[in-house]
């Protein structure tokens, strides 16, 4: 069954950093694209940024310029280096992987990123 566990997030004060890692259990099928999602209290669930298996990524406006995205060279961990936090960025932060049948992985726990003004 395919797992997907999160690591790195904690309490930070705002303009600090914290790097967030997903490893991805392996199956028959590659991975095409992985990345991140978050979700607030009461928020819906928005996307942070993508990374595809070609390296190509995309990131939200809000976040653009202060997070970066990357992947291990075996292709199935995910980083999310997040730095200059802010309050709202405070959220459960939780990871995506898509495979090449275009099949999502079940989310995973999440890792709760919150961060002090």
């Amino acid at each position: 069954q395919v797992q997907l566990v999160e690591s790195g997030g904690g309490l930070v004060q705002a303009g600090g950093s914290l790097r967030l890692s997903c490893a991805a259990s392996r199956t028959i099928f590659s991975i095409n694209a992985m990345g991140w999602y978050r979700q607030a209290p009461g928020q819906e669930r928005e996307l942070v940024a993508l990374i595809t298996s070609g390296g190509v990524t995309n990131y939200a406006d809000f976040v653009k310029g202060r997070f970066t995205i990357s992947r291990s060279n075996a292709g199935n961990t995910v980083y999310l280096q997040m730095n200059s936090l802010k309050p709202e960025d405070t959220a459960a932060y939780y990871c995506y992987v898509r495979y090449s049948n275009n099949a999502r992985a079940p989310w995973g726990r999440g890792t709760q990123v919150t961060v002090s003004s």
